[in-house]
């Protein structure tokens, strides 16, 4: 078995800013389109609870994807091609769409961009999860995060100065010039990762060492399930937000050319949050993890029955979620599973995270067209309520071990 190579802080951040770059296009890619689809469909003719259900399948596979897409990735250790060839397959469904003239099809590329978000997020996770045991993971994934969602603001903020100031030609032509320059930030993605593959041939010699044992017979450890369990509850109560999107279009709260804007504060809110969270978590441990759980059982309630700036502050909560979620809940997971399981123990995650995210997306948008705001943020705040609560059990668990 070849030695693990011991390479220096200074490769790692290294090697983290340079796959944050990546994101950086990436998210101004699929975050820009994610910003405005929820209102391009509406205008191709679907329904919410059309959105609700296309966006919880393409969840649902996606994250079921990851489990089986981690677990060959830990097996091969060919992390880079499930990489680039997922990066690849999800940049370019999205400008897909600027093509399409039904809504039964747009959502097929909907579900086509999840696919390749599954194919490549288990090694992505878990190469940077390699380099952060330089860095703190903490650190590690907080710095990538606040550059992925540097990205994630530029991309709806672009395309909401887009809709600002065209006025020419017809509004679905306007969100379809916009859409095709989606191209421009995935090819900018496609070509880094290309790069970093060529720079830095084998990621898993970063780790330093395993924090954890291997794992036995008996599967992952207890805190794990936990923290799976937990985020699943939480996911279950998330709304997406196309359907945030068309509610606000529906009832009018924000102009049209302000909804990109608003989605791309709450990624501006999202990168603070996970710099901030990062460095917390690294100090406190898994306890920085209860501001994630406490921070999304208000956002439906805030962004369903607020007027104007109760609706700013429950975006703004769902981008300190959304923050948490995408770095000290990967970093947590990562300091609990060996380095040889954690592709497939972050696709088992995810998988979970799927179904739960499923069948609260179609429930969700099915509640909002019969039965209306009120039951979609009791519903959000149920379930969310228990995934605390349920997470608060860690405490104890750790404290046995």
């Amino acid at each position: 078995m070849k030695k693990t190579i011991k390479l220096t802080k200074r490769s790692a951040i290294i090697f983290i800013i340079l796959f944050g770059l990546v994101s950086l296009f990436a998210d101004m890619n699929y975050e820009g389109g994610r910003s405005v689809v929820g209102q391009f469909l509406k205008l191709l003719g679907s329904s919410a609870f059309a959105i609700g259900l296309a966006a919880g399948i393409g969840e649902f596979a996606g994250y079921a994807l990851r489990f089986v897409s981690g677990s060959i990735a830990d097996k091969t250790r060919k992390y880079w091609i499930f990489i680039i060839a997922g990066y690849t397959l999800q940049l370019c469904s999205l400008p897909m769409l600027a093509f399409l003239d039904g809504w039964e099809l747009a959502i097929a590329f909907l579900f086509f961009e999840r696919v390749g978000k599954a194919v490549r997020k288990p090694a992505h996770d878990a190469v940077i999860s390699f380099a952060s045991t330089h860095t703190g993971s903490g650190f590690g994934f907080g710095l990538h995060e606040a550059m992925d969602q540097i990205g994630a603001f530029v991309g709806p903020a672009l395309f909401s100065v887009l809709l600002f100031t065209v006025k020419s030609g017809t509004e679905i032509q306007t969100y379809r010039n916009g859409l095709l320059l989606l191209f421009i930030p995935a090819a900018l993605a496609i070509g880094i990762t290309i790069i970093a593959r060529f720079l830095f041939p084998h990621p898993e010699k970063f780790e330093i060492k395993s924090k954890t044992p291997e794992l036995s017979g008996k599967g992952y450890s207890r805190p794990y399930w936990i923290i799976v369990i937990a985020a699943g509850l939480l996911a279950m109560g998330i709304t997406d937000f196309p359907l945030i999107g068309l509610h606000l279009k529906k009832t009018g709260a924000f102009t049209e050319e302000a909804i990109p804007l608003l989605y791309a504060g709450a990624m501006a809110i999202d990168a603070a949050a996970a710099i901030f969270f990062g460095f917390l978590y690294d100090k406190i441990g898994v306890k920085a993890l209860a501001g994630l759980f406490l921070a999304e059982i208000f956002t439906a309630p805030l962004v369903f029955l607020g007027s104007f700036y109760s609706i700013i502050a429950g975006m703004a909560l769902w981008g300190i979620s959304v923050g948490t979620q995408e770095s000290i809940l990967k970093a947590a997971i990562a300091d609990r599973v060996p380095t040889s399981k954690r592709a497939g123990a972050f696709g088992l995650f995810n998988m979970l995270f799927g179904l739960f995210w499923f069948a609260g997306s179609a429930l969700i948008g099915l509640m909002y067209d019969k039965m209306g705001v009120y039951a979609v943020s009791a519903f959000s705040v149920a379930v969310q309520g228990a995934a605390f609560v349920y997470f608060l059990r860690i405490f104890r668990t750790e404290r046995k071990i």
